[in-house]
């Protein structure tokens, strides 16, 4: 038996000597929210991430088979005599989420699979063409829509075999007859097959097959079911319903609604006859317009089955930019304005001014002119090009050539030479004049227009992305009204577990972000704040997170609901050891501890530890201010900016800073 006593209701730190810390020996309670504060190099890093967390992660790594352990590489043991009562540690630091250009708040914290999921299982596919959604029916589907229509409705089931298509079709009607049919619709008008049906080979024709006609009435349910059937086996999944209701007969609400969608709201208020079109597919029964199946990969911009093809769902291309390339205004056309066309010493290169000119007396303008003189419908003939060659007049000495020549813009033409340049350099040079912005096909929206066209409660993949977190959490927590009942029974979880998320990122007070929002441009401590909520989410007990000051860069009115995230991780059943200077993180610690009593290699020691209430007895630092018996006064005056532009007023102060020396300085 050693003599050495294990205590399971707190972590022994023995002997710490990681950076500056002095050979300290610590006791942390388990289980508990524990602060580490004191100045700023005084040595709380060292512990708290140096020290306790590589160890733990080091024994993690360790505990692995050999096989593993060869992909994770060899961790090095902090300087420490050893430490007890050790969990498994989380370290959740200041550092930005991702540098990938393709992550997004959405896809860090895994809301955005979610919502593939939820699109891809209760989302409606909506026509581009704008003839309203598109409905998926199966057989039993219409035949209980045909169900519905009162005793005595007249009823043709047809079937579409050609629609919109130039030709005469003869062969096609001797099939129809030879198959046992005999009425046609060709081009809304009624035939018998055996007819001589008049059609222009050179113009667009609709062909349906009347596969039966009946008159609704009880005990025909059996009929009508193998009819419907047989009239979407030959039409491919597409099957049209002539309904024609008596003069007395109350028409069900749910055929003039979908009638009223078919014919886009123009229907008469007396109409007894209806054209009801279905399909087993999602494609539209007007235009034509189908997607495929719906499935999650539609919906990720990461993937090429959803991500827009122009962009490949970056949502942004860098293209130049007409104001980089021409910035001075006042500078003529032909001679200068346009930067890349001008050599180092002023010199406009060959060609450049004559291609101009032809082109200012192509569309209408004087090239001579300032570039700010002219119209913007005129110099988009100069940057985008001319459908037709233009006449250039090319001068040398006292002859000339004239010759014709196609214009295809300034765009493309710098574009041609930034893609077949293989020199660097020269790449270097033209992306000066080059600037990111919203894909033109998407508008930055990243999704494949067919993936946009599935909505759910009339919102699209990228309206739901571009909701703010609170937005967002009202939407998903009234999302529930707006859908059926079959829909709710499918995406209950989906939408539970995305309310849940969306919920924690706004407990840590995060809820101004939207899921779109690039990771790259996350400070540090929004960043941190977003994996504490992802760790609260994973519902993980008897873990060591290890945080360093989450609430920096966060709003004052915003602590109280950090510290609260902080309590509920402590709750789960885990130790919470955060690194903060924060007065009200502080004060709702279970334990508080504080290294110093300075800096650097003055600091490295406890120099205060304890409950609240000891620790604010103590004759620490730290709770001299708790106290009040210190405090670090406000300002009367603060200095001002010397400019209203935020660049020259950093400019400014850079330039008031005292500058070094320099070495002839120095030496006189």
């Amino acid at each position: 038996m050693s003599g050495k006593r294990v205590l399971n209701d707190r972590i022994v730190v023995v002997g710490a000597r990681e950076n500056n810390l002095k050979n300290i020996t610590v006791e942390i309670p388990r289980d508990q929210l524990v602060v580490i504060t004191g100045l700023s190099g005084s040595g709380k890093s060292s512990l708290a991430f140096d020290t306790i967390y590589a160890e733990g992660q080091r024994r993690y790594v360790e505990s692995l088979s050999a096989y593993a352990r060869q992909f994770l590489g060899q961790m090095d043991k902090p300087d420490v005599d050893h430490i007890d009562g050790l969990s498994p540690a989380v370290s959740i630091d200041q550092k930005t989420a991702s540098k990938n250009p393709r992550s997004t708040v959405g896809t860090v914290t895994e809301i955005y699979d979610y919502l593939r999921i939820l699109f891809a299982r209760i989302g409606t596919p909506f026509c581009l063409n704008g003839h309203g959604p598109i409905q998926r029916q199966s057989t039993d589907q219409i035949v209980d829509v045909a169900r519905q229509l009162p005793e005595g409705t007249r009823l043709q089931i047809l079937s579409p075999v050609i629609r919109g298509r130039k030709g005469e079709y003869k062969k096609e009607l001797v099939d129809i007859a030879k198959a046992g049919y005999v009425r046609v619709r060709v081009d809304g008008q009624m035939f018998e097959v055996t007819d001589d049906i008049p059609m222009d080979r050179y113009k667009q024709h609709t062909i349906e097959v009347v596969v039966d006609r009946l008159v609704v009435k009880e005990g025909i349910e059996r009929r009508m079911a193998d009819s419907i059937e047989a009239a979407l086996k030959m039409g491919k999944g597409l099957l049209q319903l002539l309904v024609g209701f008596p003069d007395d007969a109350e028409i069900p609400a749910a055929i003039t609604a979908l009638a009223a969608q078919q014919a886009d709201g123009q229907l008469a208020s007396d109409q007894k006859e209806f054209d009801l079109l279905f399909s087993e597919s999602y494609s539209c029964p007007i235009c034509g317009f189908s997607i495929p199946e719906l499935e999650p990969r539609m919906f990720s911009f990461n993937s090429p089955y959803g991500a827009c093809p122009d962009c490949t769902g970056l949502g942004t291309k860098t293209e130049f930019d007409p104001q980089l390339i021409a910035p001075d205004t006042t500078k003529e056309l032909r001679n200068g304005a346009i930067v890349p066309f001008v050599y180092k010493s002023g010199e406009v290169k060959d060609w450049w001014p004559e291609m101009l000119d032809a082109v200012g007396k192509t569309v209408g303008f004087d090239a001579s002119l300032p570039i700010g003189q002219i119209p913007e419908d005129k110099l988009h003939a100069v940057w985008h090009g001319l459908p037709d060659p233009i006449t250039v007049v090319m001068k040398y000495g006292k002859s000339e050539r004239t010759f014709k020549s196609e214009w295809r813009g300034v765009l493309a033409s710098l574009r041609k030479r930034y893609d077949e340049t293989e020199s660097e350099w020269v790449k270097q040079d033209l992306e000066q004049y080059m600037s990111t912005k919203p894909c033109p096909t998407c508008n930055g929206r990243r999704l494949k227009p067919d993936s946009l066209a599935v909505k759910i409660a009339d919102l699209d993949m990228s309206d739901v992305t571009r909701m703010s977190i609170e937005d967002g959490l009202s939407f998903f927590s009234s999302l529930p009204e707006k859908l059926s009942v079959r829909q709710m029974t499918i995406a209950e979880r989906a939408v539970k577990e995305v309310a849940e998320r969306l919920r924690f990122l706004e407990n840590v007070g995060l809820g101004y972000l939207t899921l779109d929002r690039n990771a790259r441009t996350l400070s540090g401590g929004e960043a941190q704040r977003i994996r504490l909520a992802t760790q609260i989410g994973s519902g993980l007990m008897g873990v060591l997170y290890i945080l360093d000051e989450p609430s920096i860069g966060l709003h004052q009115r915003d602590n109280s609901k950090l510290i609260e995230t902080l309590t509920r991780l402590r709750d789960l059943g885990n130790t919470v050891l955060v690194v903060e200077h924060d007065e009200e993180t502080m004060l709702a610690a279970d334990w508080l501890l504080e290294l110093g009593p300075a800096a650097g290699e003055h600091g490295g020691e406890v120099t205060a530890q304890g409950t609240v209430e000891e620790f604010l007895k103590s004759n620490a630092v730290t709770a001299q201010y708790l106290r009040g018996e210190r405090k670090i006064d406000i300002p009367e005056q603060r200095r001002q900016p010397r400019a209203s532009n935020p660049l020259a007023a950093a400019v400014a102060v850079v330039e008031a800073k005292p500058r070094k020396k320099t070495r002839a300085a120095k030496s006189s």
